[in-house]
């Protein structure tokens, strides 16, 4: 099973989703799902809250349709591999038994896949949004610059959009902001009007796309994992600290189990004070700098990665935090054994 097309149009398919991929803990969605049919070679990703699929006309498959998922880890070397080949040159996607294998004229790269790895049901999530997008107004179906819509990301976390008839303007409302984006509508704007004008121009565009094929079975979206949402302003970055100090000293009380888990409650309980006492003090000294750290501390909560942020910060500190890691590894098999 192979298709083929140029180098140019497979770094763009991947360039087109790939800010769509979700978090490694959900491996079946870490990665762009490569799927080939008779006509097209789509590229797929989505972290559950956002959904993008690609596709281009390639030149030819070889074989039956298929699918496949490039893990997120393998991504960028395939993609520096893609900018050193000639954007004209063809490249042929093959694929063997647990790799994917990319082969052009002047080079030659190969991944290893999960043959067995399915992916979500993407054709009939689209389908649903598809059909539950209303006709009527075309004017109301407008075609935003995502050059544009970019200056908008740091006006809130959230915003809400709502178009109305005749479509002089899109509303972007969030909270304590009001903004507006024109559409647009000509050539001039760098708009070519021809690709979809309207949602039935959309239905039999990706009509043919979006039918389930025979022989392709595919997951349920994966449920969202259990997120802590971290405290935003002073006042409730206060409250919550002061909350995890009262619940930490409680659960330290009660505690009748293992060792760890009493040290951790009582770390927790220090670590909740400390930083309530730090707090204060900062927003005494500089009380915008107070709420500005807030705000960065609730960025990187969100996203997750504090490991990685503390072993940096332990580097740029002079200190070393791998043998910290070191120890950490050392110990944990100790503690598995004697978890019974």
């Amino acid at each position: 099973m192979s298709v083929t097309l140029n180098a140019h149009q497979l770094g763009r398919l991947l360039d087109r989703t790939a800010d769509h991929i979700g978090d490694e803990y959900l491996p079946v969605l870490h990665g762009i799902r490569l799927e080939a049919d008779t006509t097209f070679l789509y590229t797929i990703a989505t972290d559950r809250y956002s959904l993008a699929v690609a596709r281009y006309r390639h030149h030819g498959l070889d074989g039956a349709p298929f699918a496949r998922t490039i893990p997120a880890r393998a991504l960028p070397a395939l993609r520096r591999w893609l900018t050193d080949q000639p954007g004209s040159d063809l490249v042929a996607l093959m694929l063997t038994d647990g790799r994917i294998r990319f082969t052009a004229p002047h080079g030659e790269m190969s991944l290893a896949v999960d043959d067995s790895q399915q992916f979500i049901g993407w054709r009939g999530l689209l389908r649903d949004v598809i059909a539950k997008t209303k006709d009527g107004d075309e004017a109301a179906f407008p075609a935003l610059s995502t050059r544009l819509l970019t200056r908008f990301a740091a006006a809130d976390e959230r915003l809400r959009v709502r178009t109305a008839p005749g479509c002089e303007a899109v509303l972007l409302v969030g909270e304590d902001f009001l903004g507006a984006q024109r559409p647009v509508r000509s050539r001039h704007e760098g708009f070519d009007t021809g690709f979809a004008d309207s949602l039935e121009d959309v239905r039999t565009l990706w009509d043919d796309s979006l039918t389930d094929p025979d022989g392709l079975t595919a997951v349920p979206m994966p449920a969202d994992r259990p997120h802590y949402d971290a405290p935003r302003t002073p006042t409730d970055t206060v409250e919550a600290l002061l909350q995890q100090t009262m619940s930490s000293t409680r659960d330290l009380i009660e505690e009748n189990g293992s060792p760890r888990a009493v040290h951790a409650h009582a770390a927790a309980g220090v670590m909740a004070w400390s930083a309530y006492r730090y707090l204060k003090a900062l927003q005494q000294a500089d009380p915008k700098l107070a709420a500005r750290i807030i705000t960065e501390v609730a960025d990187e909560l969100d996203d997750g990665a504090l490991g990685e942020y503390a072993y940096d910060a332990a580097l740029a500190a002079g200190l070393d935090p791998q043998k910290w890691q070191d120890k950490l590894d050392a110990a944990a098999p100790a503690a598995s054994g004697t978890a019974g």
